[in-house]
């Protein structure tokens, strides 16, 4: 059940961040955003906030931001369609009932002759009861609703649309899912930082884990390791690598303490990683606090994960790694499980690497992900015109089912690896 909750936090967290971005930046543009949704499918929870629907869907795999101009916008209403207008005081229409018209007090029929709900935003028709029969004109608002099956939806105006901003406006609002994620990770690693110090390569020990070797053998947190079986040691990662390469063997760890030097026998536990048997000793790397490193800490680790990633992708492309390597979110819930075990700090870590693959993986140049539409407006950029909407939609969904496919590729691979 922890290791459920911890998933559903994180990856719900991380969705939450992206779409927030793509949220934030659209409605600073101006674009009407119609939905804010967490996940996919069915609708498990929703409310209406103003202009939006915030929904929670019953698919934990993503969400999304609808903006209007996005998708097929309405139509306009058809010549000979008799509807119910309402209007406000100042006689401007401000809904505009397709059916059930007789659920509404004082409204006034109409048989529509033409309309315009993008740029002029009137209605002409001819209103029911008027015996002279003339053609009339009425001004809509531009938050007006539509009605049709009790339901509501307002019209977008052209200005109000995806695609009426500019270039610069279009693609920050695309960028800024990935980017959000970015600052999650920054943000969760400033905080770590702040709580357990930031790591640092002096040949110092840390914090000791009470049933650890060296805990037995006597060493003690602050300890200055100045040599192991003899051989120097002037930092961190050499105390690290000698204790790995012996496990189960004695080691002797000649140490500085309280300015007198001592020299003490620790044998490092054997311990399976992966297809190899390392040495452990149950030591933690020394921490500093200090204000400037706890500041600079979460971008230094997020710029440094990146391009670990950015090398992986690399050995992906060049075959030297396997897609069966690759992880959905069944690998993803497995790994959450192994490292909810280790505790909060260790799962807040994760929920950081988390957030750098999600920003990474988005900013990729494939049809359907934000990379993919960042690329389209880098090539309206030097056309100096857009792509037909249609074309680029095609191209989009093309390589949205192609991304499914890699989905059900993976995701069996995960079920193959952890259940069968």
């Amino acid at each position: 059940m922890t290791t459920v909750i911890a998933f559903i936090i994180i990856f719900g967290a991380l969705v939450f961040f992206h779409e927030a971005g793509h949220f934030y930046f659209a409605k600073r543009a101006g674009i009407l955003v119609r939905e804010f949704a967490i996940g996919f499918g069915p609708k498990v929870l929703s409310f209406r906030k103003n202009e939006t629907l915030y929904t929670i869907r019953l698919l934990p795999i993503g969400g999304y931001v609808r903006m209007a101009g996005e998708d097929q916008e309405m139509s306009d209403l058809k010549a000979g369609q008799r509807v119910g207008l309402l209007f406000n005081e100042k006689e401007e229409v401000n809904k505009i009932v397709v059916n059930g018209k007789s659920r509404f007090a004082d409204i006034r029929t109409i048989e529509v002759e033409e309309s315009d709900l993008d740029h002029k935003l009137i209605i002409k028709g001819y209103e029911e009861g008027d015996e002279d029969e003339t053609l009339k004109t009425f001004s809509i608002t531009k938050d007006a609703v539509i009605v049709e099956d009790r339901v509501e939806t307002q019209i977008a105006p052209w200005d109000r649309q995806f695609g009426s901003k500019s270039l610069g406006h279009r693609a920050m609002t695309i960028f800024a899912g990935p980017m959000m994620n970015f600052v999650l990770a920054i943000v969760i690693f400033t905080i770590l930082a702040i709580i357990q110090g930031v790591p640092v390569n002096d040949p110092v020990l840390g914090k000791l884990t009470p049933d650890g070797a060296a805990k037995q053998a006597g060493l003690h947190e602050g300890d200055t390791i100045i040599s192991i079986d003899g051989s120097e040691i002037s930092s961190w990662e050499d105390i690290v690598e000698v204790i790995q390469k012996h496990p189960g063997e004695e080691l002797m760890f000649t140490i500085e303490r309280n300015n007198q030097t001592k020299d003490i026998a620790v044998t490092p536990k054997a311990e399976k990683e992966g297809n190899q048997e390392i040495g452990r000793i149950g030591v933690n790397n020394p921490v500093q606090k200090s204000p400037l490193k706890v500041a600079t800490y979460g971008v230094e680790q997020t710029y440094q994960w990146t391009i670990e990633i950015f090398r992986m992708l690399g050995k992906l492309v060049t075959g030297q790694f396997s897609i069966d390597m690759l992880s959905g979110p069944v690998g993803i819930y497995k790994s959450t499980e192994v490292v909810a075990k280790s505790g909060i700090i260790f799962l807040m870590k994760w929920a950081a690497l988390l957030s750098i693959n999600l920003g990474i993986m988005n900013l990729l140049p494939i049809p359907a992900l934000d990379g993919g539409r960042l690329l389209f407006f880098g090539i309206e950029a030097l056309r100096g015109k857009p792509i037909d909407r249609q074309k680029e939609g095609m191209v989009h969904f093309i390589g949205f089912m192609l991304l499914m496919l890699l989905m059900i590729i993976v995701t069996w691979n995960d079920i193959q690896r952890f259940f069968l």
